[in-house]
């Protein structure tokens, strides 16, 4: 029988070469996987301050439609959800010249964002084709949860109301557990198509080749066992709960923490390290994609943690980076989240519960003491990631939905 190929969109607010984030690097190994078999792959993505309405290049071999926006990162809340808003009417407005019935025969679309409705609809109204969103995040619910947005406000029903949108055009809808889909299914009355879609990332670990971008040479760190946290730096990750760690852990001479992102708690993070006079910390602003794989090379332990106030269960993308390099994983999640049993019971690193920050310490100075135990432990994060977490397996459930 004879393989079906497909022209495939994908829609994401973030995107390769520019962009330093987890769902970008996702979705660029997802794109490259597809081309790889003989797909044609576009990606829609904005491009904040661009000029023209739309600009068109490639990166290994994937299209690329730019669409002119306004600052949707790292940038104020308000000016964040009006840019937010407009994104599906000015990518529209950009590409449908471009769109003929025969354009695209499937879409994928990326939550965060929450506002792709109205594209995907527009998209799909023209192509008569299927689409799969792969959600991620359930916002606005982890930002009520937190505090961020009251519940019941007109805001949180200006968000609801777009959340809805979204779902709406989707086929089906993965979500990255198990737990996750149970949740999502009970506050949506189940109205949706849903299915559990891994997290993915490419099974090609990086080497450092060059020693002069050794981490440990610039920061004058060869000696120390480096605990490594990478990515957002947020209130959905409670910082503060890391650097309670580290401050512990200050006591330990060769112990060093290294913290490498953007996000809302920088301040945060920079205020209590400089509050509590800790030496055993560094931050670094984000780098690019190629030195943020040289820094994973150079580390010992991945560290993440989700706040304690998450009824949604995550898997933080950052994990399949610190997988991929055979690194152990350290970290806290909220009460309930099924990521602690998948890491706890491969025997791939060690997780507990936001708040028991006892437990926590007692993981870090366990992998602090013993090489060889990182080593297994990192060993076994890597097979996991093979066995659960590959490009190949999430690609396959996502194309399977849209023939």
């Amino acid at each position: 029988m004879e393989k079906v190929l497909m022209r495939l969109a994908l829609i994401i607010d973030d995107y390769l070469p520019h962009s330093t984030r987890v769902g970008a690097k996702m979705f660029h190994e997802l794109a490259c996987y597809y081309v790889r078999l003989g797909h044609q792959v576009t990606v829609i993505t904005p491009s904040e301050g661009q000029k023209k309405r739309l600009v068109k290049t490639q990166l290994n071999g994937v299209n690329i439609w730019s669409f002119s926006s306004g600052t949707i990162k790292d940038t104020t809340k308000i000016k964040r959800a009006i840019n937010e808003t407009v994104l599906s009417f000015r990518a529209w407005r950009a590409i449908s010249s471009e769109i003929k019935p025969e354009t695209f025969d499937g879409i994928i679309y990326y939550s965060p964002s929450i506002f792709w409705g109205k594209l995907v609809d527009k998209i799909k109204s023209r192509c008569q084709c299927k689409a799969y969103l792969v959600l991620r995040d359930l916002f606005p619910q982890w930002a009520v949860d937190a505090g961020i947005i009251g519940q019941g406000s007109l805001i949180e029903k200006y968000f609801r109301f777009f959340e809805k949108q979204s779902y709406r055009q989707a086929d089906k809808i993965g979500l990255m557990s198990e737990k996750n889909r149970q949740i999502f299914n009970a506050a949506t009355s189940d109205q949706y198509q849903t299915e559990v879609l891994r997290n993915w990332a490419e099974l090609k670990p990086h080497t450092l080749i060059n020693p002069d971008d050794s981490v440990r040479k610039k920061l004058n760190l060869e000696d120390k066992v480096i605990y490594f946290y990478g990515g957002n730096i947020g209130h959905a990750q409670d910082m503060a709960n890391l650097m309670r760690l580290v401050r512990s852990m200050s006591v330990y001479e060769k112990a060093h923490f290294l913290f490498v992102g953007q996000g809302d708690e920088v301040n945060l993070v920079n205020h209590l390290a400089e509050k509590w006079s800790l030496s055993n910390f560094t931050y670094l602003p984000s780098v690019n994609q190629q030195e943020f794989k040289n820094l994973l090379c150079d580390i010992d332990v991945g560290l993440f943690s989700l706040s304690a106030k998450h009824t949604a269960h995550n898997f933080p993308g950052k994990l399949l980076g610190y997988m991929v390099q055979s690194k152990p994983i350290l970290g806290s999640v909220n009460q309930g989240n099924d990521l602690l049993e998948t890491i706890n019971e491969n025997q791939a690193g060690y997780l507990s519960i936001n708040g028991e920050d006892k437990e926590l310490y007692q993981n870090a100075l366990s992998l602090y003491h013993n090489e060889l135990l990182r080593k297994d432990v990192g060993k076994r994060a890597y097979r996991l990631l093979e066995d659960e977490f590959s490009v190949q397996a999430a690609a396959g459930v996502i194309i399977d939905n849209l023939k």
